[in-house]
């Protein structure tokens, strides 16, 4: 029979240590120690409970009463051994931490082991974490093609460096970065703008959670002005939620004759004919 730990109890506190037995049989000592008031005649319900242990997948504890469990016990020893599979709900395990923990990484730049260079500004950032998270950049860093040293700077083109800026905050949160932009009518349109690159970098980098993130708040931004741009966007980096709620913004006949009154569609027709197709099939359904 296999030793599942002991408990000393004593005093109003139980000590000890508890061991998880993984066989069907074992046994958990308590020990009481009557020096310590352990005896109260006073108090015939007093309990004193040994710690927590666990025999054959299922968690035990010993319920000792030294003068009965009730009054009609008084003067008498109660033992007893309890299932009580809640009794390790006490614990409290702290909140899962890994994000922040990864997300100071970049913060501090401690154990930093690439450097971007992006329109002039630099970027350090740890090549196993970019890596675990895009297969494009663990392809890049780590693949037959791998860009670089670990002393080399890498130079990303076609790409503004507050973009990039944002792409690694969400490597290393998992969140949408957020712009910091007054929330006044420039700042919308401006925001705008920047999740659309944000989209495009997320696609050029494979990270398809902030993909759809940024068609989701691109939704939120939908309107005369956007509606031909962040359509035609959706349909070069193979946006289909974004691309239809485009098309429903544009069904609207309000909508479709005051866009088509400015000429609206005329980008539309020229780079991606298909969409117009598309479009036209959507109105006549």
């Amino acid at each position: 029979m296999s030793f599942a730990g002991v408990s000393i109890a004593g005093n109003g506190e139980t000590t000890g240590h508890a061991i998880n037995v993984t066989t069907n049989r074992g046994y958990h000592l308590l020990v009481v120690d009557c020096t310590k008031g352990t005896k109260h005649k006073s108090i015939p319900t007093r309990c004193i409970r040994s710690l927590p242990f666990m025999v054959g997948g299922h968690r035990w504890c010993i319920r000792y009463y030294p003068n009965g469990n009730r009054a009609a016990s008084a003067g008498w020893v109660s033992l007893f051994l309890v299932l009580d599979e809640n009794i390790m709900e006490a614990l409290k395990v702290p909140p899962c931490s890994i994000h922040q923990h990864i997300s100071d990484l970049l913060v501090s730049k401690e154990g930093t082991d690439v450097t971007f260079k992006v329109e002039g500004e630099t970027f350090a950032a740890h090549r196993c974490v970019l890596a675990a998270r895009s297969a494009v950049f663990k392809t890049e860093l780590f693949g037959t093609m791998k860009e670089g040293t670990i002393s080399s700077i890498i130079h990303v083109e076609d790409m503004e460096a507050k973009v990039f800026g944002a792409l690694l905050s969400f490597i290393y949160t998992d969140s949408l970065p957020r712009m910091e932009v007054d929330m006044v009518e420039e700042g919308q349109v401006e925001e705008a703008l920047w999740l659309q690159h944000l989209l495009a970098a997320a696609d050029r980098y494979d990270l398809r959670r902030l993909k759809v993130l940024c068609e989701e708040k691109l939704c939120e931004h939908i309107d005369m002005s956007s509606v031909t741009t962040i359509l035609t966007l959706a349909e070069q980096h193979n946006c289909r939620g974004l691309k239809e709620v485009c098309f429903e913004f544009l069904k609207t006949p309000a909508n479709l004759k005051a866009i088509t009154a400015v000429d609206g569609l005329e980008d539309i027709t020229r780079t991606c004919p298909s969409l117009l197709k598309e479009l036209i099939t959507k109105l006549a359904s």
